[in-house]
């Protein structure tokens, strides 16, 4: 998987199609992350000691890594991305622009 948590994200497909967002986590095990504000789901919360009134709250859920894209804020475009090594060191390489990822 090469998408890591703090990456910037493009949805390419699904309901959040074009949406642009941060990586808040990463699960290279399943080949999932969250990306914020994508697949808001709500959560029905029973009350506990902590949270006396309970309630629904409203957060992001796991997406499939397949459905999203790294974006490169620099170029303004959703790319693939390689592993090239630069200066003795093996870096993120974005394939449209050549950028590395940061």
């Amino acid at each position: 998987m090469r998408i890591k948590k703090g990456d910037q994200v493009k949805v390419i497909t699904g309901a959040y199609k074009g949406t642009i967002g941060k990586v808040t986590a990463a699960f290279p095990k399943e080949d999932k992350v969250i990306v914020e504000g994508v697949n808001m789901v709500k959560k029905h919360l029973k009350p506990t000691q902590q949270n006396p009134e309970g309630g629904i709250v409203e957060k992001e859920a796991k997406i499939h890594v397949s459905n999203v894209m790294l974006y490169d804020e620099k170029a303004k475009v959703a790319s693939r991305v390689r592993n090239e090594i630069r200066d003795g060191k093996k870096v993120r390489v974005y394939v449209k622009s050549g950028n590395v990822v940061k």
